[in-house]
C-alpha cells in the first residue's frame, strides 16, 4: 500500500503543474476584474462630481441678480476649463507627486508611473487618468465655492486669473498635506472626502475675496443690511437638488474604489446628514425670522452635506444625523452674524462651506469609530482628545495658509488689472457690460413677438427701438 501511494506522487505533481496555471489565470482575472470595477466606479463618481458644476451654476444664478445670470454661466464654464488645464499641468503634481511633506514635486503634466511619481496612489490599481478626473472635479467644486461669495461685482478677467493660481497652486498645497501623504496625513489628520480640503479652502478664498471686494452697491445702508433677494428661487433649489445627486459621487467615490468598500454606507450617512441639515436650518429660520426662508432651507442641505463630507466613512448613522443637524442649525444665525460684520456673501458660502466644513472636520475628533478609521477614535467613544487636537490644528493650518495665499493673489489682481467692476458696469449688470448679451434678453430689450401684445416685425424695415441691447426701463423706471 505504501509503495502504491508513493507511485501516485508523480501523478499528483503532474496534475498540480497542469492545474496551477489555471489557478494563476483565475487570480489574475480576479485582480483585473477588481481593478476594472474600481476604475469604473471612480470614473462614474468623477462624472457625478463634475455634474455638480450644473448645481452651482443654478444655485448661484438663482440667488443672484437677473442682470448677471448669463455672466454666471460664462464664469462656470471658464472656471471648470481653467481647473482642468491648471490641475493637469501643475496642480496634480503639487498635490500628489512625490516630494517633501509640504509639497509634491514630481509628475508635472501627469507624466510618470504611479509607483514613482505618485506614490500616494500606489496600490489602488486604478489608472492615473481616472484618478486625475476624480481629483480635478474636486478642484472645480472648490473654485465654484469661491465665486459664489463674489457674485454680481467681480470682473470676469480678474476672477479667471485668480482661478489659475487657485487651481494650479493654492488648493494643491493643502491637498498634498493630507491626501498626498504630507505632514498632516503623517500626524493622523483625517478628512475622507474634503470638508476642509475642498469646502473650507473654497470658503476661505471666498472670504478673502468678499472682504477685498467690499459689498454690492446698496447692500448696506445706514449701517444696516438690506436684503437683495435672488431672482429665481426655483433655479436655486434646482441647484441644491443637483448638488444632492452629485454628492453621492463626491463622498461615495472618495475611497477610490468600490470593491471591499461599503459605498452604500457612506452615501447613506451623506444623505442622512443632508436631510438633518434641511430640518435644522428650517427650525432655525423659523425661530430667527418667524418665516420659512427657502434659501436658508436649501443652504441647510448644503451645510449638512459639507459637514458630513469629512467624517462620512468614519462615523455611525446616528452621528451623521447629529453632524448634519448641527450644520443646519448654525447656518441662519451665522448668515446674520456675517451680515452684521458688513461682509456681503450673496449665496451664503461662508457659513455653508466654511463654518460647516470646520464643524465636520472637528466632528471626526468627537464621533470617529475605531473600526471605521483603522484605529483613531473620537472623544465620545473613549479615544480621548488626541484626534480632536489633530483635527483642530489641521483646520488652523488650512485657514492660515489658504486665506493668506488667496488674499495676496487677490490683492495683487486688485492693484494691477483690477478686481471689481466699475459702478456703472455693476449697475448695468455683467451680462451686458462684460458679455454683451443678456441672460434674459426679453426682460431687458424689445424682442419682436416676445409678448402677445406686441406685433411681430416683418420685412426688411427698421428694427424695434431697443434691439441695440441697451437696458430697457420698467414702468417704474428701474433697469433691474
Amino acid at each position: 500500500m505504501r509503495l502504491s501511494a508513493f507511485r501516485r506522487v508523480p501523478i499528483l505533481i503532474a496534475a498540480l503543474l497542469l492545474v496551477a496555471p489555471a489557478f494563476a489565470v483565475a487570480q489574475d482575472d480576479g485582480a483585473e476584474l477588481t481593478n476594472a470595477i474600481n476604475t469604473l466606479w471612480v470614473v462614474i463618481a468623477a462624472v457625478l462630481v463634475l455634474f455638480m458644476q450644473a448645481g452651482f451654476a443654478m444655485l448661484e444664478t438663482g440667488l443672484s441678480r437677473m442682470k448677471n445670470a448669463g455672466a454666471i454661466m460664462a464664469k462656470t464654464l471658464v472656471n471648470l476649463s481653467i481647473a482642468l488645464v491648471m490641475f493637469w499641468a501643475f496642480g496634480f503634481a503639487i498635490a500628489f507627486g512625490d516630494g517633501s511633506s509640504l509639497v509634491g514635486s514630481t509628475g508635472w503634466f501627469l507624466e510618470g508611473e504611479i509607483a514613482t511619481s505618485f506614490a500616494a496612489f500606489d496600490g489602488y490599481g486604478v489608472p492615473l487618468e481616472a484618478l486625475f478626473l476624480f481629483q480635478v472635479a474636486f478642484v472645480a467644486v472648490s473654485l465654484a465655492i469661491v465665486s459664489g461669495a463674489m457674485l454680481d461685482r467681480t470682473k470676469f478677467v480678474g476672477f479667471a486669473i485668480f482661478a489659475v493660481f487657485y487651481a494650479g497652486l493654492i488648493y494643491p498645497f493643502v491637498a498634498h498635506w493630507t491626501w498626498g501623504g504630507g505632514w498632516l496625513f503623517q500626524d493622523g489628520f483625517l478628512d475622507f472626502a474634503g470638508s476642509s480640503i475642498v469646502h473650507l479652502q473654497g470658503a476661505l478664498a471666498a472670504a478673502a475675496g468678499a472682504l477685498i471686494l467690499g459689498p454690492r452697491i446698496g447692500k448696506f445702508r445706514n449701517g444696516k443690511a438690506i436684503p437683495i433677494p435672488g431672482h429665481s428661487m426655483p433655479l436655486a433649489v434646482l441647484g441644491v437638488f443637483i448638488l444632492f445627486i452629485g454628492w453621492a459621487g463626491f463622498n461615495g467615490g472618495s475611497g477610490l474604489g468600490a470593491v471591499g468598500i461599503n459605498v452604500g454606507d457612506i452615501i447613506m450617512n451623506t444623505y442622512l446628514a443632508a436631510g438633518a441639515g434641511v430640518l435644522g436650518a428650517t427650525a432655525a429660520s423659523l425661530w430667527l425670522f418667524r418665516t420659512l426662508d427657502v434659501s436658508q432651507m436649501g443652504n441647510g442641505a448644503i451645510a449638512g452635506l459639507v459637514a458630513i463630507t469629512a467624517p462620512c466613512a468614519f462615523v455611525d448613522a446616528w452621528a451623521a444625523l447629529v453632524i448634519g443637524l448641527v450644520g443646519g442649525l448654525i447656518l441662519p444665525p451665522l448668515v446674520l452674524a456675517i451680515e452684521k460684520m458688513k461682509v456681503d456673501d450673496p449665496v451664503g458660502a461662508l457659513p455653508a462651506h466654511g463654518v460647516a466644513g470646520i464643524w465636520g472636520t472637528l466632528a471626526i475628533g468627537l464621533f470617529a469609530v475605531a473600526e471605521r478609521t483603522g484605529g483613531a477614535e473620537g472623544l465620545l467613544y473613549g479615544g480621548g482628545g488626541h484626534q480632536l487636537w489633530v483635527q483642530f490644528y489641521g483646520v488652523a493650518a488650512t485657514v492660515a495658509f489658504t486665506f493668506t495665499a488667496s488674499a495676496l493673489v487677490l490683492l495683487g489682481i486688485k492693484y494691477t488689472l483690477g478686481l471689481r467692476l466699475s459702478e456703472d458696469a455693476e449697475i448695468a449688470g455683467q451680462d451686458i457690460s462684460e458679455h454683451g448679451m443678456f441672460g434674459y434678453p426679453e426682460r431687458f430689450i424689445d424682442v419682436p413677438g416676445a409678448t402677445s401684445a406686441e406685433p411681430l416685425h416683418h420685412g426688411a424695415g427698421p428694427a424695434p427701438a431697443h434691439a441695440s441691447g441697451k437696458p430697457a426701463t420698467s414702468p417704474s423706471g428701474a433697469t433691474s
